[in-house]
């Protein structure tokens, strides 16, 4: 897989704030929603009501697909990503406690919202299977797509350190 790829979706991953979260009723309806996230790699973390919708959608089934975009100004810049994987619930303690600090470090506002992890907020984290990069830089509609078990996780490791000191 081109190295590009895997420092594209980093980057783009450290770049954006929010997410197009979609996941399924227990009926099969879809159900999309819009949160913010923060990232590890290629790990992704977001947080929502414990009672919400899509905690109790992913309670049921725990699929979802995920659109980020970064902003852009016309279309020749547009970059994103489109995934699908799995969520999870975070565990309690030191998990969640990790995962807290570093939507703080990203959304300093967070306190204001949320007083306690567990109460207030669910943590869920997404492994992504297969993730398409979109890149209008290199052509109206450009994708390319990547099953994230091809990646190597020690580069993958070591493009995360590049990426964050950027």
């Amino acid at each position: 897989m081109p190295q590009h790829l895997v420092s594209d979706i980093l980057a783009i991953l450290v770049e954006g704030q929010d997410m197009a979260v979609a996941t399924t009723f227990p009926d099969g309806a879809p159900h999309a929603v819009t949160v913010s996230y923060v990232s590890e790699g290629l790990a992704l973390y977001f947080g929502c009501s414990p009672g919400s919708q899509k905690a109790r959608n992913l309670d049921h089934d725990d699929r979802l697909a995920i659109t980020v975009t970064l902003p852009y100004r016309d279309w020749s810049q547009i970059r994103g990503l489109s995934l699908c994987g799995r969520a999870r619930p975070v565990a309690p303690g030191l998990e969640q406690t990790r995962v807290a600090a570093l939507f703080a470090a990203k959304f300093s506002e967070i306190a204001q919202y949320v007083s306690d992890v567990g109460d207030d907020l669910a943590l869920f984290e997404v492994t992504p299977e297969v993730i398409g990069v979109l890149d209008y830089r290199r052509g109206f509609g450009h994708v390319e797509h990547v099953r994230v078990l091809q990646l190597d996780p020690p580069r993958t490791e070591r493009l995360t350190h590049e990426a964050r000191r950027t």
